[in-house]
C-alpha cells in the first residue's frame, strides 16, 4: 500500500512494496500526480522498504521530476538503498534531482 504523507506543500510518498517496476508504476504514478492536483509542489519519494527500481520506475521518476521542474516544483528521492543509489549514479539521475541514501542499509 503507498502511503502520502502531506506537510504544506511538500509531499512525502513511500510505495508499499520492495519494488518500483512496470507492475506498480501506475498506482504510483496516480498517487503522486493525486498529490500534485492538491497543491503539492514538491514530491519526496522515500525509497526505505524498496529494493528494486527497473526502467519503468526510472521512466517514472524522470517524467515526474520534468513535469515538476516546468511548473517550479521538484522531486526529491530519500532512503534509497545503496544498490538503487549506485543505478542513480551510474545513469546519472542524481544530477537532475535530489537523491540520498540511508546510510543505516549500506
Amino acid at each position: 500500500m503507498i502511503t502520502v504523507d502531506r506537510k504544506d506543500n511538500v509531499a512525502t510518498i513511500r510505495p508499499g512494496g520492495e519494488e518500483v517496476v512496470a507492475a506498480t508504476v501506475p498506482e504510483l504514478r496516480a498517487r503522486m500526480q493525486d498529490a500534485v492536483t492538491k497543491g503539492a509542489q514538491e514530491l519526496v519519494l522515500d525509497l526505505s522498504n524498496v529494493q528494486i527500481v527497473d526502467s519503468s520506475g526510472i521512466g517514472l521518476l524522470i517524467s515526474a521530476h520534468n513535469s515538476l521542474h516546468k511548473v517550479g516544483g521538484k522531486l526529491s528521492v530519500i532512503h534509497a538503498s545503496k544498490d538503487i543509489m549506485d543505478l542513480f549514479r551510474m545513469m546519472r539521475i542524481h544530477q537532475h534531482f535530489s537523491v540520498s541514501g540511508d546510510s543505516a542499509r549500506d
